[in-house]
């Protein structure tokens, strides 16, 4: 008998975890996880609630592990079955993921996530597409996040056979029906970006700061879908790096050491006046629990852009890579892509617009309070000279240069991220320029880039 419920006591010990994980105590969530797993037994559900605990500590391995097990105990739970499919994904392993995914849609047709989950994992062909069953799926009444999904899939679907016109109308549909979900206002993050800018002056970083002096961080930053995770892939293929993701300990370190605060004015506040040193031995005691092996290890979470100055103070000897697209690539970019978390900007082209010209904008004054600090790499530059680009990464890391840098897509890391299938691929230029296709649809966010001063031509 397949045990589908948890002891109050497992319960009380799995409630004890993410606290732990907010704390940076990763390396005593994953003993505590490793204990239960070793108690879980034939319990499913248990193993569940273990798998999703660690994929909250960037350890898709082990939670593949779990939900292998979960699944292999209740082989026609829907939810099981498409969790290990999520945790395939990361590990690179996208065929048994999509039939796992076609399980989970026969299980339970009703789960749109898989619909969309699913679109996303190859190419599809003429011969060899879902379309003719999203259709149908988007003709009954649908709840908003399942609507959301269906378009995006539709959308993924239609752009890979060339249907353009298609499937720039279901992302249309998707993206507006998904913003229609949020509450949201972007004029607060621009906010945001202004007053970091403020509170962070080029006063600041003359005076003395001792930071911690530790080796090891490599940040890798910039906006959600301009070609941080290649780079990443890209460093992380040396044998002295490992990637540890896409992960929040800077923010978390940040805003334990700082304390509540009212608002983002107020953090923002009360950040520059931490002690550097102590805020880079939090965030470098935090990061040692994922147990990493390698001399430098990256974090690639897009948003630390934000923190660049916080991380030049309390890390001095940290390598920042930040990456720089087309902005109407990038743009469409982030248009075309349902995050699961964050992002919540990129489901209107205005938004999408004035986000990128407030990051824009800091990202000239960290480079103007910081010079040499920041290594900038354009995507198009990766793509078409992924050699000469490569080798200036690795130097950037203090690095002596090895070939299997450029084997990045044989690099059998996970990857939990939305470039997750695209990174196991050779280096490729087949997104540049791609906004083209839609130079029409997407003429609000080439109107509001120029009305803020960026001429899409000029950069071309």
């Amino acid at each position: 008998m397949v045990s589908l419920a948890i002891r109050d006591d497992v319960m009380d010990e799995l409630g004890r975890v993410a606290p732990l994980i907010r704390d940076g105590r990763v390396g005593d969530a994953l003993a505590r996880l490793a204990a239960l797993e070793a108690r879980a037994g034939d319990d499913a559900r248990l193993l569940q609630h273990l798998g999703e605990h660690y994929t909250h500590c960037a350890r898709s391995a082990d939670a593949a592990r779990c939900y292998r097990r979960a699944a292999a105990l209740a082989p026609d739970d829907p939810r099981g079955l498409y969790n290990l499919a999520t945790a395939l994904i990361a590990l690179g392993q996208a065929g048994e993921a999509e039939a796992l995914l076609d399980r989970v849609i026969q299980l339970d047709p009703e789960d749109y996530d898989a619909w969309q989950n699913r679109s996303t994992l190859r190419r599809q062909t003429p011969g060899s597409n879902h379309t003719a069953a999203l259709l149908q799926a988007s003709r009954k009444r649908l709840t908003g996040p399942g609507e959301v999904a269906i378009s995006y899939a539709l959308a993924k679907e239609f752009e890979d056979l060339g249907e353009y016109e298609e499937s720039f109308a279901w992302l249309r549909r998707g993206a507006e029906r998904r913003r229609s979900l949020l509450s949201y206002r972007v004029e607060a993050d621009v906010a945001a970006m202004a007053e970091i800018e403020r509170v962070f002056h080029a006063a600041l970083f003359t005076q003395p700061s001792k930071g911690c002096d530790a080796a090891g961080p490599i940040f890798v930053l910039g906006l959600p879908r301009s070609g941080t995770t290649l780079v990443d892939r890209i460093a992380s293929s040396h044998t002295d790096v490992e990637s540890l993701g896409e992960i929040n300990d800077f923010a978390l370190a940040l805003m334990r050491l700082a304390g509540p605060a009212k608002g983002k004015g107020e953090l923002i506040q009360r950040s520059a006046d931490l002690d550097p040193a102590a805020l880079g031995r939090a965030y470098l005691d935090s990061v040692a629990g994922y147990g990493r092996t390698t001399p430098l290890f990256i974090d690639k979470t897009p948003a630390n852009f934000l923190y660049i100055g916080l991380i030049a103070r309390a890390l001095p000897n940290a390598r920042i890579i930040h990456l720089r697209r087309h902005p109407m690539d990038s743009g469409y970019a982030l248009y075309k892509t349902l995050f699961r978390m964050g992002c919540p900007y990129s489901y209107d082209l205005a938004d999408i617009a004035a986000y990128q010209l407030a990051h824009r904008r800091l990202m000239d004054h960290w480079r103007d309070v910081l010079p040499g600090r920041i290594l900038d790499i354009d995507y198009e530059g990766l793509v078409t000279d992924a050699e000469t680009i490569s080798r200036r990464i690795i130097d950037h890391c203090g690095l002596a240069w090895q070939d299997s840098c450029l084997r990045f897509h044989e690099n059998s890391s996970p990857s939990a991220t939305a470039s997750a299938v695209q990174v196991r691929q050779p280096i490729h230029s087949q997104s540049v320029g791609l906004w083209r296709r839609y130079a029409e649809q997407l003429g609000p966010l080439r109107a509001a880039l120029t009305a803020g001063g960026i001429d899409p031509d000029e950069l071309l």
